[in-house]
C-alpha cells in the first residue's frame, strides 16, 4: 500500500496542491488503510494537536506584528536607526540592518520584517547613492533576522514538534542573530565603507526621533526579559506583546482604531486557519509513524550510513537546503524536525542548536529559488523581476552559508547564553 500512497502524493505534487492538503491527504490515507481502518483516529489527534498552550504564542504574535507594521511602530524606531547612524560611512546601510533587527525582535516573522523595513529604506537607499542590487539584497538577507531572533514563530514549531523548551530556543537564537547583525555589517563596511556619511552627528535629530520612537523601545526588552527572567512563558509573553502593541499604536500614537484591530484580527485568523490545519495534520502524520515505529527503523538504516556527528551535519544541512528550496520553513519544520532530532540526539548533538541551525539553514530557502518567500515578497515590494531579486541576494546567500558552517560546527554560538 505505500507505493499507492507514494503516487498519490506525487500526483497531488505534480497538481501544484498545497501542503495542507498533502499532509491532509497522508494522514487520512494511513489511518484508513494502515491502522486497522480507523480514520477517526485523525480526529482524535488533530484534537491532541491543538490541546497545547504553547500554539497560542503563534498567533498572538503574529497579531501583534500585524499591529505594529500597520501602525507607525516600525517608521520610528527606523528614523531613530537611521538618526543614530547617519554620520557613519555606510550608515543607512547599517541602519537598515539595526532596523530590521529591532523590528524582528517585536514581529517573529521575515516576511513581515521584509515589508516594514524595505518600505521605507528601500527608497531611501537608492536615493543616497546605493546600489540597486545591495539594496535589495540587504533588505532580503536582514529581514531572515525576523526568524532567528526570538520571538521566532518558526522556533515555536520546532519547539512544538520536538518537545523542546521555547525559551531555551529564544535564548539561543540571541547568539546567531548577533553574528549575522556582525556580518552584515561588516559585509557592509567593506562594500560602502568609503560610500559618504549622510551628514555630521546631529544629537537634536537623535533626540527628536529618539522620542518619538520611545514608547515602542521597551516591547522587545519587556517581552524578551520577561521570558528570559522567568516572569511569564512565551505564551505570556505573546499576550503581553498584543497588549503593548494595542496601547501603544491606539492609545499613544493613535494611529489605529478599534476598527482597524477588528480588520487586523481577521486577517491574522484567516493566516492561522491554514496554519493550524498544517500543524494538526504533521502531528497526525507523525504520532502515526511513531506508533509504526517508522523513525526508529529509518535512524537504523541511517546510522548505517551515518556514523559521526560530522557526517550527519553535512548530509542533514544538504538536506535542509535541497527542502529550503522547494518547502516553506513552517512546512519544513513540521516535517523534518521529529525525523532529524533524534537521530541527532544519539550522536551527541542537543535538540537546543539543533533546532537553530535548522531554522539558519532553512532561513536561507527565503532567498533562494525556486520557492524562496522573500523573493516572491521582494518582487512585489521592489516591483522588481525574479531574476533581478535573485542575482541580488547571491553575495548574502554566501554570507548566510558562512553563518549557517560555523553554528553547525560551533553549537556554543547559541547555547553560551544557557
Amino acid at each position: 500500500m505505500g507505493w499507492l500512497l507514494l503516487i498519490g502524493l506525487l500526483a497531488l505534487l505534480w497538481l501544484r496542491q498545497p501542503i495542507l492538503v498533502l499532509l491532509g491527504s497522508a494522514a487520512l490515507f494511513l489511518y484508513a488503510v494502515f491502522d486497522d481502518g480507523r480514520p477517526e483516529y485523525l480526529i482524535y489527534d488533530v484534537w491532541e494537536a491543538f490541546n497545547k498552550e504553547v500554539l497560542l504564542a503563534i498567533p498572538l504574535f503574529m497579531f501583534a506584528g500585524a499591529v505594529m507594521s500597520r501602525g507607525s511602530i516600525a517608521r520610528r524606531l527606523i528614523d531613530f536607526a537611521v538618526a543614530s547612524t547617519r554620520f557613519m560611512p555606510g550608515g543607512l546601510a547599517i541602519a537598515t540592518v539595526a532596523s530590521a533587527a529591532g523590528f524582528a525582535a517585536i514581529s517573529g516573522s521575515a516576511a513581515v520584517t521584509l515589508l516594514a523595513v524595505g518600505a521605507i529604506m528601500h527608497q531611501a537607499l537608492l536615493e543616497n547613492g546605493y546600489g540597486k542590487g545591495f539594496a535589495i539584497g540587504l533588505i532580503c538577507a536582514s529581514s531572515v533576522l525576523g526568524i532567528i531572533i526570538p520571538p521566532s514563530i518558526p522556533l515555536i514549531l520546532y519547539g512544538v514538534m520536538t518537545e523542546t523548551s521555547i525559551a531555551d530556543l529564544f535564548i539561543a537564537g540571541l547568539g546567531p542573530a548577533l553574528l549575522m547583525i556582525a556580518v552584515l555589517t561588516l559585509y557592509t563596511l567593506i562594500r560602502y565603507g568609503r560610500h559618504a556619511s549622510g551628514g555630521p552627528w546631529d544629537w537634536r535629530e537623535v533626540k527628536r526621533t529618539g522620542a518619538r520612537a520611545l514608547p515602542a523601545m521597551p516591547l522587545p526588552v519587556v517581552v524578551l526579559g520577561g521570558i528570559y527572567g522567568g516572569f511569564f512563558t512565551p505564551t505570556e509573553a505573546a499576550a503581553v506583546s498584543v497588549a503593548l502593541a494595542i496601547i501603544v499604536e491606539v492609545l499613544v500614537h493613535r494611529d489605529l482604531n478599534l476598527r482597524d484591530l477588528w480588520g487586523l484580527s481577521l486577517e491574522t485568523s484567516r493566516l492561522m486557519g491554514s496554519l493550524f490545519l498544517v500543524l494538526a495534520f504533521a502531528v497526525s502524520v507523525n504520532v502515526f509513524l511513531t506508533y509504526q515505529q517508522i523513525p526508529q527503523q529509518t535512524l537504523a538504516v541511517m546510522e548505517g550510513m551515518i556514523d559521526s556527528p560530522l557526517q550527519f551535519l553535512a548530509l542533514g544541512n544538504l538536506l535542509l537546503l535541497l527542502v529550503g528550496m522547494v518547502i516553506d520553513i513552517g512546512s519544513a519544520v513540521l516535517i523534518l524536525s521529529p525525523l532529524l532530532e533524534p537521530m541527532a540526539n544519539r550522536l551527541g548533538i542537543e535538540s537546543v542548536p539543533l533546532g537553530i541551525m535548522m531554522i539558519i539553514n532553512l532561513g536561507i530557502g527565503y532567498l533562494t529559488p525556486p520557492m524562496g518567500l522573500n523573493l516572491i515578497v521582494a518582487m512585489g515590494a521592489f516591483r522588481a523581476d525574479f531574476a533581478t531579486v535573485t542575482k541580488a541576494v547571491l553575495p548574502f546567500i554566501g554570507l548566510m552559508l558562512l553563518l549557517l558552517a560555523a553554528v553547525a560546527l560551533f553549537p556554543q554560538i547559541s547555547t553560551f547564553l544557557l
